[in-house]
């Protein structure tokens, strides 16, 4: 009788975890990896902690460890490095960073979850590479590790072995496409299935950071105008630098020297803060809402959306409105002969998941 091929070992996935670690950068990945595996992957996933001893995360939830660095595989297939939101206290850890520097060197594929990139950054792995973080901490890493190339967009960026993630949640994003990697869509697709999550995320990480806000302006006359721009955004720049006694081209002097801005691009980031506004609080239509912010129309209103934000203003209100929603009447859930709970397909179809790159996931939706 000819000779059982050898299973091949399963994949090994080493998440690396500490004191004041966010508990969601390290349970996120995690169970996608896990729940791939009752979808035909092989996955085996490791928490480890410096000392080998159980952590106690940020939201004060102990984690258990499986251990140190001793017992991992000479090379683990993936390294998870999560972060917390005192950064300055990771990097300045050297047993963390020592341990973070070792598995970097060690493992095949390299991953971040959030301020988990400044560990990396820490490491010199992330040295020429793309790289993204939460979209508050972006401006920081690139001031901390200046040969990083942050980018503040993008869900999670890839750049050779290495893939960052934005925030929190992201991990999970970012584990489903090693999934999808690893074993192809469809199994990809059935955990985010199971875990009623996006397969890849409309959108990038700019629908929820603030703007942009102009540095402080000294100069009295353009103090004058920014004033008057944020009481009523429908004011046009002829309009304020003819209120200000002083010419268009001045006014553009002004701002450029003194916020770094253009006048119309602080007049836009404005309106669309105005339109963000109404749209979350309001029930007024499209075209009442580009009228009142200033837009003029419906359609200018939704390019600066989509080039802006990478969503529709429709789709932003349905995102940041309210939590509750309710289901569309005449559609209940039913079960099939087996007992399992079946959807009807013309519930939520807009936002079924749907295969992605695997690269960095900015398409705006539609």
């Amino acid at each position: 009788m000819g000779r059982v091929a050898a299973r091949p070992a399963p994949h090994s996935i080493v998440v690396v975890a500490f004191d004041g670690v966010q508990l969601l950068d390290v349970t996120g990945p995690a169970e996608v990896f896990s729940t791939a595996n009752a979808h035909g992957a092989r996955y085996e996933v490791r928490i480890v902690s410096p000392d080998g001893a159980d952590v106690r995360t940020s939201s004060g939830v102990r984690i258990g460890a499986d251990g140190g660095p001793d017992g991992l595989p000479a090379r683990p297939g993936t390294l998870v490095v999560p972060g917390r939101s005192n950064w300055r206290r990771a990097v300045s850890d050297p047993a963390l960073t020592g341990l973070v520097a070792e598995l970097v060197r060690r493992s095949r594929r390299v991953t971040s979850v959030c301020a988990g990139a400044f560990v990396l950054a820490e490491t010199g792995v992330l040295d020429g590479r793309r790289a993204v973080t939460h979209w508050r901490l972006a401006a920081q890493l690139a001031a901390a590790y200046p040969r990083v190339r942050v980018e503040a967009d993008p869900v999670f960026v890839r750049d050779g072995h290495v893939v960052t993630s934005a925030g929190v949640t992201s991990g999970i994003d970012l584990a489903l496409s090693l999934v999808e990697e690893d074993h192809g869509a469809a199994i990809a697709r059935e955990v985010a299935r199971e875990l009623v999550v996006f397969m890849a995320r409309p959108g990038g990480q700019s629908q929820y950071s603030a703007r942009l806000t102009p540095r402080e302006a000294k100069h009295p006359v353009l103090r004058a105008v920014i004033d008057a721009i944020g009481a009523d955004p429908r004011l046009s720049l002829d309009e304020a630098s003819r209120d200000a006694g002083v010419s268009g081209r001045h006014l553009a002097r002004l701002f450029r020297a003194e916020t770094g801005m253009t006048p119309g691009q602080y007049l836009e980031s404005v309106r669309l803060e105005a339109a963000q506004g109404l749209l979350e609080a309001g029930d007024d239509p499209v075209d009442a809402v580009a009228a009142q912010s200033g837009f003029g129309s419906a359609e200018t209103m939704r390019r600066v959306f989509q080039q802006s934000l990478g969503v529709a203003p429709t789709a932003y209100r349905a995102r940041f409105r309210s939590t509750r929603t309710s289901p569309p009447s005449g559609s209940p859930i039913s079960t099939n002969s087996s007992g399992s709970a079946v959807v009807p397909a013309s519930s939520h179809t807009s936002e079924a998941p749907r295969p992605h790159s695997g690269t960095a996931r900015t398409t705006p939706a539609r």
